[in-house]
């Protein structure tokens, strides 16, 4: 039973009946320190007057528990009102007459967290070596018991902190988004109606704050879509479409970036005709596949190569981004797929963006109930592959 009990308080209270029971004794107590005040604390005790007794702390100093916990090994007091060391407020606090007490250090890995203490053995031969051993073999599983306990209760509180902070940088997400795309708007406004009245060196620097501003738009669209994925929010709007047509369009945006790094991007598309007709959601589709070219393009350097493959197979469709940059290493693989997650240290590293694309990507395919997963050897690049499901499967599914 204590080996299968996880919960702190139940716990306790099998300890404290079964101690009582095996010892033959009117009450057992368990004492557990305080690791703020050094003090002992009652935690539990039979009889009913656990909660009276939680109000009451034992001092290390001067008391029966303090000894038992210095000394490290158990002890018998067969007359407990005439030991210097008895506190008889407790049997003030809860009405009750102590007579003998026998208490156990409860240790775990060298370390003692509290003590067992059973009171006032039945009968008239009092307690005995059998009570010792049995009080003390129950002390040894009940403090491994007890700790055990306590750290589920830590683990699960810091499951809940993390839930917590999690929440924050969602609620984060989702305001700094909404907040920043009245005054972009403005910025965008204002700059495209002035684009066509000013002239020369002013019309070179206005390009460029339109281009940051169409930028700073992409970004906060990622976050909407990223706080859609969290919440759960995406709905599909589908219509049939040309595969092949989707990918040369991302290749048409990104041509100029293309270019401007010396890259060599490819495409191959099996079979080459309208048989790669998708039925899905495009824009969402395409937002997917534009996310793993924009990282293959950020991370590929100069005069290196991308290469998009589209094959219909299985009756799937498989899409394949695949560079010949730095590569990620094998314990990154799985986490790259995670919000805000970068490779690089925050504040050296070399490559820009919030880490949020390829988890935009994977929310696009998985909604699509695709798959996606990357193949990586640093130093020589990656394969980012996507799997589709045709329109029949996903009905099927």
């Amino acid at each position: 039973m204590l080996n299968s009990t996880l919960s702190l308080e139940p716990l306790l209270q099998i300890i404290v009946q079964s101690a009582t029971e095996l010892t033959d004794t009117e009450t057992c107590s368990i004492m557990l320190m305080d690791k703020n005040t050094g003090e002992l604390r009652f935690e539990e005790a039979t009889g009913g007057v656990a909660d009276a007794l939680k109000k009451v702390s034992v001092p290390l100093e001067n008391s029966i528990a303090g000894s038992i916990i210095r000394k490290d090994r158990p002890l018998l007091i067969r007359d407990a009102k005439n030991d210097p060391r008895w506190h008889g407020g407790v049997d003030e606090t809860i009405d009750f007459e102590t007579r003998s007490i026998l208490g156990v250090p409860l240790k775990v890995r060298n370390k003692v967290i509290g003590v067992l203490e059973v009171i006032n053995k039945r009968g008239k031969e009092g307690f005995n070596s059998d009570d010792i051993q049995i009080t003390t073999t129950l002390g040894s599983q009940a403090a491994i018991a007890i700790e055990n306990a306590r750290l589920l209760d830590k683990l699960q509180q810091a499951y809940r902190d993390l839930s917590e902070v999690d929440q924050i940088k969602n609620d984060f997400v989702s305001i700094a988004s909404h907040e920043l795309r009245t005054p972009l708007s403005v910025i965008l406004g204002y700059a495209t109606f002035l684009r066509d009245d000013v002239k020369g060196a002013a019309s070179q620097q206005l390009e460029i704050v339109l281009s940051s501003a169409m930028k700073l738009r992409a970004l906060i669209d990622d976050m909407i879509n990223l706080r859609h994925i969290q919440a759960d929010e995406i709905r599909l709007e589908r219509s049939m479409f040309s595969l092949k047509q989707l990918i040369l369009d991302v290749t048409k945006e990104l041509a100029q970036i293309v270019t401007s790094k010396r890259l060599v991007l490819t495409t191959k598309f099996t079979p080459d005709n309208s048989f790669l007709n998708l039925d899905a959601d495009r824009q969402k589709i395409y937002l997917a596949i534009a996310n793993l070219v924009n990282n293959a393009i950020k991370f590929t350097a100069e005069g290196g190569r991308i290469h998009i493959n589209v094959e219909f197979k299985e009756h799937k469709y498989w899409i394949s981004v695949i560079d010949t940059g730095i590569g990620i290493p094998e314990t990154d693989r799985e986490r790259i797929f995670d919000q805000f997650y970068q490779v690089e240290a925050p504040l050296t590293r070399k490559y820009q963006g919030m880490g949020i694309g390829l988890s935009i990507a994977k929310g696009m395919v998985e909604i699509h109930k695709g798959r996606i997963w990357v193949e990586s050897v640093v130093g020589k690049g990656s394969k980012f592959t996507i799997v589709l499901p045709s329109a029949a499967d996903v009905q099927d599914t």
